[in-house]
């Protein structure tokens, strides 16, 4: 059960760790592929267990890419529910072979293309894919995390689509340079759309190490657990949108910070959690070697 009075360490990058352990990804599918040619699952199963053994006390199943927009593009949109499916139960199997009371948090990951904040679908059609998504995942979670989300509005069509399955919901927002999000809103605009929800913390998510001390503050002035899942990227345009006839990985466009050494990230994460934060994590880029460098701090 997740607690408020604890600091959590989370996990990183799956999808990268995937790709950097011989993932061999389909077209824009990236890490979605480990779940649609089960030849990978195993793997899957590896990648969390490493992060598990490296000190994470919660991990998020691998279904980012498992978006019905991205399957589309690829022609595999009939593996929507199976790689959803696959998702939670390789989860739950790491966690079994862990012999480790981690949390499971079922990503159910933005209906815009990533970073951005416009819908391709109705509000309708986004608060049934939330709820599709949540409801093939329930079975095998502990909480719902909203993965990369870019607005206010989806942020409360998807907190409405899965209200019912009384689980908490983590919510995890992209921010720009300026503390916003992509659609220009703050931190205290989602607060107040989120008050009537079973919201258990708020992220920066996916945000480099500079953005998410910019929005600490932010942070610091609502009445809510917080922290982030930093990524280590060079950098990520504002205009920056997946090409749907690109195999180019993430990091062929945005590049890999050389110098984020896992002690670099220990200390960023013992300069947050000082300050307040509580749910302590990584995103694209940062690989169990840098969750495991957090053993090292005294985190209560």
């Amino acid at each position: 059960m997740f607690s408020r009075n604890k600091k959590y360490i989370l996990d990183g990058g799956t999808g990268q760790t995937l790709l950097e352990k011989g993932l061999k990804p389909e077209g824009t599918l990236w890490s979605a592929t480990a779940l649609i040619n089960e030849d990978f699952h195993d793997l899957v199963v590896e990648t969390h267990l490493d992060f598990i053994n490296a000190g994470a006390d919660l991990i998020v199943t691998n279904n980012f890419g498992v978006r019905k927009r991205r399957l589309l593009q690829n022609n595999r949109l009939d593996y929507f529910e199976s790689a959803n499916k696959f998702a939670g139960q390789l989860a739950r199997k790491a966690k079994e072979l862990s012999n480790k009371n981690i949390l499971i948090a079922g990503s159910l990951p933005t209906h815009a293309d990533t970073y951005q904040s416009r819908f391709f679908n109705t509000d309708e059609e986004v608060h049934q894919g939330f709820y599709e998504t949540a409801a093939i995942l329930n079975p095998f979670v502990d909480l719902f995390y909203l993965d990369v989300i870019s607005s206010v509005k989806e942020t409360r069509i998807a907190c409405e689509a899965i209200k019912n399955f009384n689980k908490p919901v983590l919510i995890g927002l992209h921010f720009r340079k300026n503390a916003h999000l992509p659609s220009n809103e703050t931190i205290a605009d989602v607060v107040n759309e989120i008050k009537n929800y079973n919201c258990c913390g708020i992220i920066a998510a996916c945000v480099s190490p500079e953005i998410a001390n910019l929005v600490l503050p932010e942070f610091q002035k609502q009445n809510i657990t917080y922290g982030f899942k930093v990524n280590a990227f060079k950098d990520i345009p504002e205009d920056f949108v997946i090409s749907s006839k690109s195999s180019s990985q993430p990091t062929d466009v945005l590049g890999t910070l050389e110098n984020f050494t896992p002690n670099i990230f220990k200390n960023f994460v013992e300069s947050t959690a000082n300050q307040g934060a509580s749910l302590l994590g990584g995103c694209c880029e940062v690989k169990p070697r840098h969750i495991k460098a957090l053993k090292e701090l005294q985190l209560t």
